[in-house]
C-alpha cells in the first residue's frame, strides 16, 4: 500500500492510465457535457479506478473529479482533483496525446501531483519540491529546457479575455513566427512536458484557479523551476487569469511581450 501522497498520486494516476490504455481503441459510449464537450465510457472507468485507490488510501479526504464532481467531508482541507484522461477527444479518435492527472490541495496549495502518459507508461510526478518522472520503476529528475523553441498553444475554448486577446493571434505574429514553432497538443501532458525539457513553453487563456485539467501540470513546472505566470506576467490565478509557462525566463519575457501587445494600454492587471 502507498505511505507517502505523492505514493497515493503515482498510484492513483497509474491506476487510470491503465484503463486509458486498456480501452484504447474499443468502441466508447459518449456523454455530451455543454459547449460540445463530451466524457467517454474511458474517462469515467478511468476516474473510477483513480477513486478506488484515493478512496482506499485517504478515506478522510476530499475528491473533486471531473466526471463525478466532489464527494467527502467539505470541512477537510485537503482536496485531490482528478482529471481521468485529459484529451478526451483526441482519444476519441484514436490519437495518443492524452494524460491522467492527479494532484492534492491542502489549503490553496497544491502539494503533490502525478501526471500519467498512458502510451509511454511515464508519470511525471512532484512531492512538491521536486519534480520527476518515473520510467520502469525509476525516477528521474525533470529539467526544464528553451531548447527546442516549440511552444504549445492552447486553442481550446474558453476564451475569457477575447477580443482582446486570442492565443491563436501569437501563431500569426512575426516575432512569435522568427523565435519559436507552435504546437498545438489539446493536452494538459504538454504542460507537464515543460517541466520535462520537452517543450520551452506552454501558453493557455481562462481561469484555472480550480481547474482539475490544470493543477498537476502547474505543480510540475512549479517544483521543476519553470517560470509560471498568468498570461499578463501576474501571479498564476489572478488578474486576467491564463497562464504562461516557460522553461526559463528569457522564454517567458519574449512570450509575454509577444501577448502584451495583444492587450490595450488601459487593460492592466487587476
Amino acid at each position: 500500500m502507498p505511505t507517502s501522497d505523492e505514493d497515493v498520486a503515482i498510484e492513483a494516476a497509474q491506476a487510470g492510465a491503465v484503463v486509458v490504455r486498456a480501452r484504447y481503441g474499443a468502441a466508447l459510449t459518449r456523454f455530451e457535457k455543454s459547449g460540445g464537450d463530451f466524457a467517454t465510457s474511458a474517462d469515467i472507468e478511468a476516474e473510477n479506478a483513480i477513486l478506488d485507490v484515493l478512496r482506499s488510501a485517504r478515506p478522510e479526504d476530499a475528491v473533486t473529479g471531473e466526471e463525478s464532481g466532489r464527494t467527502g467531508a467539505d470541512d477537510t482541507a485537503r482536496e485531490w482533483l482528478v482529471d481521468p484522461l485529459c484529451g478526451t477527444l483526441n482519444y476519441a479518435v484514436r490519437n495518443m496525446l492524452v494524460a491522467v492527472n492527479v494532484a492534492l490541495r491542502t489549503d490553496a496549495k497544491v502539494t503533490v501531483a502525478a501526471s500519467a502518459d498512458p502510451f509511454t507508461d511515464e508519470v511525471f510526478w512532484t512531492d512538491g519540491t521536486q519534480a520527476y518522472v518515473r520510467r520502469d520503476g525509476v525516477d528521474e529528475r525533470l529539467t526544464p529546457s528553451a531548447e527546442s523553441q516549440l511552444v504549445d498553444v492552447n486553442l481550446d475554448p474558453p476564451f475569457p479575455n477575447a477580443p482582446r486577446f486570442r492565443a491563436a493571434r501569437l501563431l500569426a505574429d512575426p516575432g512569435f513566427v522568427e523565435r519559436f514553432r507552435p504546437r498545438v497538443v489539446s493536452t494538459t501532458l504538454a504542460v507537464a512536458w515543460v517541466a520535462a525539457g520537452r517543450r520551452a513553453a506552454y501558453v493557455t487563456d481562462g481561469d484555472l484557479r480550480d481547474s482539475v485539467h490544470f493543477a498537476s501540470g502547474i505543480a510540475l513546472c512549479q517544483a521543476a523551476g519553470c517560470v509560471v505566470t498568468g498570461i499578463q506576467g501576474q501571479p498564476p490565478h489572478t488578474g486576467a487569469g491564463g497562464l504562461i509557462v516557460a522553461a526559463d525566463r528569457q522564454t517567458h519575457a519574449a512570450l509575454l511581450a509577444l501577448v502584451d501587445k495583444q492587450f490595450p494600454p488601459d487593460s492592466d492587471v487587476i
